[in-house]
């Protein structure tokens, strides 16, 4: 029986920015996996993530299947990798006995997303399934509406970086032109507050966590004050627009 896995783009957290493309995939896969962060021996950690919580809003719980991955794994090799070969097993499993299995990932599947690591397992697992994704509401774009923050004008760049690849990553992105928006940059924020800071990019920068979800927070980077803020928080730091309307084009 040939299988489809399906990732789709959820959004951010708050469940009325999933698409109606967004919706209409997750109910018609059989079954619906969403990652769940290990627990330190491995096993399920219990809380529910992003993913899940906004997937109940659409499909009944009996659909969903939480399946464990080592999201915050970055030091053990060994350990993320039989964490990855575990969940594949898992999902290759699903889709044996399912025409269809639709994983949903927080933002887009294809935006930093735990689904490209998980396809990529899958292709070899299960050979001739058919690998398709639905594209989601990223953070930076919510991040934006939320804040007025405008992401890009005329031939502006934009630069997405992951404040876990390194401070030295963002700096130089700081440094150059147009608009840059650092994604998991929580636990370094001391270090961002002092990179934006040198770049002359702190006045206009604004930063957010939790969007759409009652705890959210959305503020001026300048309020930073080196306190570790959660994993998941989104910066955009717009260049200098004083070249008056139209000026960038």
């Amino acid at each position: 029986m040939s299988s489809t896995l399906v990732g789709v783009g959820v959004g951010p957290g708050d469940p009325e920015l999933v698409t109606v493309k967004g919706v209409n995939a997750l109910r018609a896969a059989d079954v619906v996996v969403v990652p769940v962060m290990a627990a330190p021996d491995g096993t399920d950690g219990g809380e529910p993530g992003r993913a899940e919580a906004t997937v109940l809003h659409y499909v009944p719980a009996e659909k969903v299947v939480r399946v464990v991955f080592a999201l915050n794994e970055r030091t053990d090799r060994t350990r993320r990798e039989a964490a990855w070969d575990a969940a594949g097993e898992q999902v290759a499993g699903l889709l044996r006995s399912h025409a269809s299995v639709a994983f949903a990932t927080i933002g887009d599947p294809n935006v930093y997303s735990t689904f490209t690591y998980l396809a990529q397992t899958i292709a070899e697992l299960v050979p001739g399934v058919t690998v398709a994704t639905v594209p989601g509401i990223t953070a930076m774009q919510d991040l934006a509406a939320r804040s007025g923050a405008v992401l890009t004008e005329g031939t502006e760049p934009l630069t997405l970086v992951p404040v876990t690849a390194g401070s030295a990553v963002l700096k130089e992105a700081l440094a150059g032109p147009g608009t840059v928006v650092a994604y998991k940059f929580g636990r370094q924020a001391a270090e961002v507050a002092e990179a934006l800071a040198e770049t002359g990019r702190l006045g206009d920068a604004v930063w957010g966590s939790a969007l759409g979800l009652p705890e959210e927070s959305v503020r001026p980077a300048a309020e930073l004050d080196g306190t570790p803020l959660p994993y998941l928080s989104t910066l955009i730091a717009p260049p200098r627009r004083d070249d008056g309307r139209g000026g960038k084009l």
